[in-house]
């Protein structure tokens, strides 16, 4: 008695009005609560402001009947009650987030990830969703992530670097790109850096408010290509990430699928995954150009045949192939979390029909393709045969496509086919069988494309 004089007031009239309130009222308070311990951003601030409102407004605003009020003390009696109470709150909180993250725009906000690997054409399709205006799209930023932690391949290394990706993965689609601060090299001063990697790919990044007047005597490493702007104010560029109706981001550095769940999951977030796929004999081919140091043991031993093809180095293209093909069966799996959400592409597909691909992207992330994207799509896909360099996006992309078939030697290809003979069989690529089939530009080394492969 003395304990419960001693409180305060007004805390005393908030136990009574707890006790009072309905089940579902204890529920809301209690997601409240998570999303304070969370700390998340103004985004969530505003979630949490939408949520404090009475059960029967959240349910107007959902448009949906509120639930009748329970008996004065009524409480939950089991935990499995209150499993399926957490359950409908949860759907409500995603619809009521998604509202909001519109900022009274027409339509849901989408966010999308661009999942590839390195040489698989993943920059070209990434300006699919750059060039819309409406997208705030970001360049590869998890390259900052692998330049400054690292960890060793393989088993529990591989899992922690998954995990650090996913997570800064999450902030950043959530517009908290200060979690990049942590980062990059030097260290960014009062928000502002010049080392934003590859900003000049962004065009969110490279147009006003965030792109400032540019400032003598400082250098930035990667310039925006259209137009002089100062040091990235990484504050502006968060802001203009929160005033867009949607987030896309490309990167070559997720490998593993099933480490996206929770982000598929989180009510903030409307997610949709694009896994874009090559054949891994093309794939080698243009790493063997564009990382050449990389590759001078394949290369000798492919020209001259005297290194010796080192089993780590086949290992290494069979673990890749593997992680890929793994992510790609549990797509195509349609398990419960990536229930329309999870869409694979080949790259020889897009390269034959760029604006039907297109159209098929964005009507699976549940966008609307602009005059602009078109426009883009169709100066970008035509361009001269000698004017397409190895990081260029401008390609006459029906020709480039299958152009490795004359550049790669035979016995190079038959060590990829040997180790990721699954992987193509799942993606419809077909094994060569001798020299002149794989330069025979009649012999197709495609097959036809599933349509199951939207899930």
């Amino acid at each position: 008695m003395e304990i419960r004089r001693a409180l305060p007031q007004d805390f005393r009239e908030l136990l009574h009005c707890l006790k009072m309130r309905s089940k579902y009222a204890v529920l809301l308070v209690f997601v409240i609560g998570l999303v304070i311990i969370e700390k998340e951003n103004n985004f969530i601030s505003r979630v949490s402001d939408k949520l404090k409102q009475s059960p029967q407004a959240l349910a107007e605003g959902n448009g949906t009947e509120a639930s009748p009020a329970p008996a004065e003390n009524g409480s939950l009696a089991s935990l499995r009650e209150l499993d399926a109470a957490f359950s409908q709150l949860r759907s409500r909180l995603r619809n009521v987030t998604l509202q909001l993250a519109g900022d009274g725009e027409p339509g849901p906000r989408r966010h999308v990830l661009l999942m590839a690997t390195t040489r698989t054409g993943s920059s070209f399709v990434g300006e699919f969703f750059n060039q819309q205006g409406s997208i705030f799209y970001l360049f590869e930023p998890l390259w900052h992530i692998e330049r400054t932690v690292t960890f060793e391949p393989g088993g529990a290394n591989a899992v922690g670097s998954a995990l650090v990706y996913r997570d800064v993965l999450k902030q950043l689609l959530l517009c908290d790109l200060y979690i990049l601060e942590s980062f990059i090299s030097p260290a960014p001063e009062g928000h502002l850096t010049p080392f934003m990697f590859r900003r000049g790919s962004s065009r969110s990044l490279c147009e006003e408010p965030v792109c400032t007047p540019s400032a003598k005597k400082v250098f930035e490493k990667y310039h925006c290509k259209n137009r002089r702007c100062g040091p990235l104010n990484i504050t502006l560029a968060a802001e203009a990430c929160r005033r867009k109706q949607h987030v896309a981001l490309k990167t070559v550095r997720i490998r593993q699928l099933e480490f996206l769940q929770p982000l598929v999951e989180d009510p903030r977030l409307d997610m949709r995954i694009i896994q874009l796929v090559r054949d891994p004999r093309a794939v080698l081919a243009s790493r063997m150009v564009a990382f050449s140091g990389k590759y001078e043991t394949w290369k000798k031993w492919a020209s001259e045949g005297e290194a010796p093809l080192r089993e780590e180095e086949v290992q290494r293209l069979r673990g890749n192939c593997e992680s890929i093909r793994l992510s790609a069966e549990l797509g195509l799996r349609r398990p419960d979390w990536l229930q329309g959400r999870y869409m694979l592409v080949r790259y020889e597909d897009v390269a034959r029909a760029p604006l039907q691909k297109a159209e098929e992207m964005y009507r699976f992330a549940g966008l609307p393709l602009t005059p602009q994207v078109e426009e883009w799509i169709s100066k970008n896909t035509q361009a001269p045969r000698d004017g397409s360099g190895v990081y260029s996006t401008r390609k006459n992309s029906s020709e480039q496509f299958e152009k490795w078939r004359f550049s790669i030697p035979f016995k190079l290809a038959q060590v990829v086919q040997d180790a990721c003979a699954p992987a193509m069989h799942l993606f419809g690529y077909k094994l060569a069988s001798s020299p002149a089939a794989l330069a025979n530009r009649s012999f197709s080394l495609l097959e036809e494309a599933q349509p199951s492969w939207v899930t």
